[in-house]
């Protein structure tokens, strides 16, 4: 038997605002990376606008950090442990750093929105065991999404409609883009016989240049 020690990997979750990525992250008993703690701050200049709007795009890749993301996921494949941000999404801040160890896990999940925006990067550097997009039904993801939001404050109540509403309208772009950059999309019982497959060791097969 070899005496090399089993990598560690990551399964990157992503999918629509509300899609459940989160609860089933949990379900796997797997450790989680939290990818929404790398928003930008709301003082950040770079952070995008809703065209023809003065609202705040959070559902831009723009507002959010995809290097630190990624130095993130190399650190804790190599390592097994790394300092993440603790994200207040209510005051769009950064609240301070917390050290996230895995251990010697051979996997663990990094679920997120932009999840997708990584696919490529995190199989250049050669540390990703499989990405999905969770998908559902617009009108269930809208009521799941603003019950959500609502329960814990996360925005005001009129931007959260806007939002919600704008988002329902574009949920079924949002998979197909998020598919684009390689994420499988697939339902939530889909998405565990993958994770399942991926922690037994049974990585997919890198995607063509």
């Amino acid at each position: 038997m070899s005496s090399q020690p089993i990598p560690t990997r990551v399964a990157l979750l992503a999918g629509p605002s509300g899609s459940g990525k989160s609860s089933l992250a949990a379900r796997t008993g797997l450790p989680v990376l939290r990818l929404d703690d790398f928003y930008k701050e709301g003082n950040d200049p770079t952070l995008p606008l809703v065209t023809g709007s003065t609202d705040i795009d959070w559902d831009s890749p723009s507002s959010w950090d995809a290097d630190a993301a990624v130095s993130a996921i190399a650190e804790l494949c190599r390592s097994g442990r790394t300092a993440v941000p603790v994200y207040d999404i209510a005051t769009s801040s950064r609240t301070g750093t917390e050290t996230l160890d895995i251990d010697r896990t051979p996997l663990f999940v990094a679920e997120g929105i932009f999840a997708a925006d990584i696919v490529r990067r995190c199989e250049e550097l050669g540390v990703l065991a499989d990405a999905l997009c969770l998908r559902g039904r617009p009108s269930t993801t809208f009521r799941r999404r603003l019950a959500r939001d609502l329960r814990e404050g996360r925005k005001s109540v009129p931007f959260l409609l806007r939002r919600g509403w704008r988002l329902m309208r574009a949920e079924r772009g949002i998979v197909a883009r998020q598919a684009g950059l390689g994420a499988h999309p697939c339902g939530k019982a889909e998405a565990l016989g993958r994770l399942a497959a991926a922690a037994a060791g049974r990585c997919r097969t890198p995607s063509a240049a």
